[in-house]
């Protein structure tokens, strides 16, 4: 990329860099930043809108906070590309999301700057805290601001940890990035104008020496203490915040560079928690991601010029579609249906059942615990609640799941997206772990389907059966199969795909075509599994028998998994066989495509035959 094209941006290789320009020069590197911005995503894909959302406001939060003595905490964390470019990552940004190259998310091990690693939401604060309670006790002056939006403030750990900085009140700064439109009248000459007195040392001196003055006045403080609550409120939501125990300051228009490095400046010297209330449009400065954020929240490879998302024909439905349409199809037959996603109605192919069911459908944004027991409140009256979550997410509402689903044994069906690898998004996301946390909680049916026609199939199964019930399916493309009409599949029982002796290639899950590649150059048997719980213990017993070496092969963290239930199964009743466990290994998964990961995991038919082949040998 010509650098030329960005003659102030081209200099600035850490925000110590940045800090040696004038306030004036700001608004300049600005438009570079998010021009540059722009024209890396639309070469390398990701994450595009928020960033170009934040822009001034990581200018300014690097201008004026000492980085990296100081701490800045992005979370969500697509919002911190932006903060990449000025911390010495300019040049690598092309690299973003692609194996070996940039984490998408901000990451510890990437940059000093990135004080947290950060993929899932609303982990900011309760970080944010511990850092200031640390500088504070250590008396090093050093400061730490945490960055929070995109529905990130949804999440009730936000609101946790708001609540403790409340009560212990260290200095700590809290930005809520707002992008929700709805409230963008509330900025303007008057916004600003409060804003600036909220944030002066001189307003929290008053307003802390007149609290100690009037103390001995119990009916003149609460007075005024409402009347300043009051007006307060007539222009700023900021009661809640204040009850809290934070010094709430703005709303402040998140696009003016200089009012943002001034209200920065003297925030800083402010003591206890403050929140800043920052108004940003998500998509700022590109028209197509203005109109539509949305769309342009992550994109593939695109021609900024034009302005148009590149479409994609699908040859065969993904996943998530299968999922969607048979969503709307159980729907149709069923009133008491109710499907609940934490903000992932889209991804998870939910628009169409949203548009036709929109009764039914219950988006509780970031929310993931609440998401799990709202279906249990659901089930309890006698609806057939469908909860469908990513893998990964699905991790952060592991209590409910026992306590509030599988303790009462309720019909709620997980209906588990993008498990197992999922490419880009890297560690954080990989879904790697849910057969192994569920596998041993009581009362769950957990299903693999091998391909789209499977997943419908298990999904409808899940959704009859009488009892907490998961069916998890990949990321990406269907085989292409031909979906056939709904039927119940027999509970915990397996398919013989080929047949021959001495090795049986067990498959759990989406491989089954790499497992059957290989299975004919083996000259092996096949079983697809389908159930991880139960197994099919009578068909598990027959081939122990008959076959010398079984193998079994999973999208899933190798500990915990599907292979190890087999291998338990066949301890309890002391067979001996020789048996090599195929799986993801016990270390996170970087990000990268999905073809060049599972090649890497070794989860191809070359690298599967290869594996038989040395364990047979060794």
């Amino acid at each position: 990329m010509n650098l030329d094209n960005y003659p102030l941006l081209k200099q600035i290789n850490s925000p110590e860099d940045l800090r040696r320009y004038p306030l004036s020069q700001l608004s300049t590197i600005c438009r570079e930043l998010r021009q540059f911005l722009l024209t890396c995503v639309s070469q390398s894909s990701g994450h595009l809108a928020s960033g170009l959302g934040v822009v001034e406001l990581t200018t300014a939060l690097h201008y004026v906070y000492q980085t990296p003595l100081d701490k800045i905490i992005w979370d969500v964390g697509h919002q911190a590309y932006p903060h990449k470019i000025l911390t010495g990552r300019r040049d690598q940004m092309l690299t973003i999301r692609q194996k070996g190259g940039l984490h998408p998310f901000p990451h510890r091990s990437e940059s000093e700057y990135d004080v947290l690693t950060t993929g899932h939401s609303s982990t900011s604060i309760s970080a944010a805290l511990g850092i200031a309670i640390s500088e504070q006790q250590k008396r090093s002056g050093h400061k730490v601001a945490a960055v929070i939006g995109d529905g990130a403030l949804t999440a009730g750990m936000a609101f946790e940890a708001m609540n403790h900085a409340g009560h212990i009140k260290p200095d700590m700064l809290v930005i809520v990035n707002d992008n929700d439109m709805s409230i963008s009248e509330n900025t303007g000459a008057l916004n600003q104008h409060l804003t600036q007195i909220l944030s002066s040392r001189t307003y929290a001196s008053l307003r802390e020496s007149s609290k100690r003055v009037l103390s001995n006045i119990p009916p003149l403080k609460e007075l005024l203490k409402k009347t300043e609550e009051h007006l307060k409120g007539l222009v700023t939501p900021a009661i809640l915040f204040e009850e809290l125990g934070f010094n709430y300051i703005g709303p402040i228009d998140g696009h003016d560079i200089e009012n943002l490095v001034i209200t920065l400046q003297k925030i800083r010297q402010l003591k206890g928690p403050q929140l800043l209330h920052v108004i940003t449009q998500k998509g700022k400065g590109y028209a197509p991601a203005e109109k539509n954020p949305t769309l342009w929240h992550g994109v593939p490879k695109f021609n900024p010029v034009d302005g148009i998302i590149p479409s994609v024909k699908k040859v065969v439905p993904t996943y998530s579609q299968v999922f969607g349409d048979w969503l709307c199809e159980m729907a149709e037959q069923d009133k008491r249906l109710v499907a609940i996603t934490p903000a992932m109605g889209e991804g998870s192919g939910m628009t169409k059942f949203a548009s036709r069911f929109p009764d039914r459908f219950f988006d509780v944004a970031i929310a993931e615990q609440h998401a799990v027991t709202l279906a249990t409140g659901f089930a309890i009256s006698g609806l057939k609640p469908i909860v469908a979550i990513y893998s990964t997410f699905l991790q952060r509402a592991y209590d409910q799941v026992i306590h509030d689903i599988a303790i009462q044994n309720l019909p709620i069906l997980l209906a588990i997206d993008r498990a197992g690898i999922v490419g880009a998004d890297g560690e954080t996301h990989q879904g790697a772990f849910d057969l192994s946390f569920l596998r041993c909680i009581p009362n769950f049916i957990i299903m693999t389907p091998s391909d789209e026609n499977e997943c419908r199939q298990m999904l409808y199964t899940g959704y009859l059966h009488n009892g907490p019930a998961a069916v998890r399916y990949p990321r990406g493309d269907g085989m292409g199969v031909t979906l056939m009409p709904l039927t119940t599949i027999p509970i915990g029982q397996a398919k013989i795909c080929r047949e021959s002796n001495t090795i049986a290639l067990l498959n759990f899950g989406a491989l089954l075509s790499e497992v059957l590649q290989a299975a004919e150059q083996l000259n092996a048997t096949v079983i697809d599994m389908r159930f991880v719980k139960p197994l099919d213990t009578k068909l598990l017993l027959q081939i122990s028998q008959t076959h010398t070496i079984l193998v079994t092969i999973e999208e899933n963290s190798i500990q915990g998994g599907a292979g190890s239930a087999v291998c338990e199964f066949l301890l309890s009743k002391k067979i001996k066989c020789d048996i090599l466990n195929i799986g993801l290994p016990d270390k996170f998964i970087s990000q990268g495509s999905q073809k060049e990961m599972r090649e890497e995991m070794g989860l191809n038919c070359e690298h599967i035959i290869n594996k038989i082949n040395e364990f047979i040998n060794q």
